[in-house]
């Protein structure tokens, strides 16, 4: 079983959050991002567990590598969003 490194999926939430401030069209941007990644998912803050994760994206891909117990060759980034809310709504956007 792997651990969840909080601190580096901070680090690619930064990461992505600087590349949408930076870009003209941020909607076009988020929109990349997403599409340039088998997983999404969303980070945010949470009073019961302090981190918060949603899968925006890759949920099935996810239950296939946890279901053969194989680690698959796959990329993965994560989002900053409000709230579990924000999560869920974006999910529905892209599926």
């Amino acid at each position: 079983m792997r651990v969840i490194d909080f601190d580096k999926l901070r680090g690619l939430a930064d990461d992505v959050r600087t590349f949408i401030q930076m870009s003209e069209d941020k909607a076009l941007a988020l929109r990349a991002v997403i599409a340039g990644h088998d997983v999404v998912l969303g980070i945010f803050p949470s009073q019961e567990e302090g981190v918060g994760l949603h899968v925006i994206k890759g949920s099935e891909l996810l239950h296939q590598i946890a279901n053969s117990n194989e680690v698959g060759d796959y990329t993965h980034t994560a989002i900053s969003v409000q709230n579990l809310e924000q999560a869920v709504t974006l999910q529905a956007l892209v599926a």
